[in-house]
Formats: structure tokens, sequence, C-alpha cells
């Protein structure tokens, strides 16, 4: 399958953005997942790696300014693309929105979740062009 959920979290543990993909989880069970996630996450130190395990997944995060980008994979996903990923998710917010920041992502939440939507498919990475996804985002300003 590979990606099973993105997460983007605040410093302080607030959720931002979560998008599952092939998780039939209640509300209550996607809260408490993000809960022990978040609290995992955000209690290792810049020297310890970014992969984690946490029950049957694999958590692959990095901190970009005051924002945690946190994906969860299958066990057997390479964390390296993942990184990759993820960095290419941030480049691409920082391309139409000029330097992200949390603000951002809060007050355009919609267009951080297309621009996902295009990446990503059912849990598989489907574009990794920036100008790719962003084009109907662009569009559809144009439009506006």
């Amino acid at each position: 399958m590979g990606i099973r959920f993105v997460l983007l979290v605040n410093k302080q543990g607030q959720t931002r953005l979560a998008q599952y993909y092939a998780e039939h989880l209640t509300l209550d069970e996607r809260r408490a997942l993000e809960g022990e996630i978040v609290r995992k996450c955000l209690a290792r130190t810049e020297q310890q790696c970014s992969f984690v395990e946490h029950r049957n997944y694999k958590i692959v995060y990095r901190r970009y300014a005051s924002l945690f980008f946190l994906v969860g994979v299958d066990n057997d996903e390479n964390e390296l693309a993942i990184l990759e990923f993820i960095h290419l998710f941030v480049e691409t917010m920082d391309r139409h929105f000029g330097n992200v920041c949390e603000l951002d992502i809060m007050f355009h939440l919609e267009k951080a979740h297309f621009m996902l939507e295009e990446m990503v498919m059912n849990g598989c990475i489907v574009e990794t062009s920036k100008s790719n996804i962003l084009m109907p985002i662009q569009l559809m300003d144009k439009a506006s």
C-alpha cells in the first residue's frame, strides 16, 4: 500500500492537517493515534533519527520551522523516499505560498489538501512535478 496517513502538526502538538488513506478508523481512534504519535515524535531530540516505529506503522517525520510533517507508512516502505516526499511537499507549498508557515496552512487548508491529493492517490505517490501539482490550483486562483 505505502502511505497510510499524513499529519502536519505544530510544536504544541496541535494537528493542522490530517489525511488518511485506506485507514478505517473512527474519529476517536484517529485522535488517540495522532496523540500517541505526536507525543512520541515531539519528545525526540534533533540528534535522533527521523524514523519511529509505532504499532504496525513506521513513522517518518521532519521538522520545518514550527511545523512537523509526519507520514505513517507500511513497515517495508523506503524511509528515505518518504523523507524526499516530505521535502517535495514543503517545496511545493513554498512555491505557492512563498516560504510556507503554519498560518498559510490554517488559512488555506483546502489548498494544502488539494496539493496533497495531487501528489498522493490511495496511499501511493503519483505526482512529483511541482508544476503539475500547482497547475490546477493556479487555474482555480485565476478563475476566482
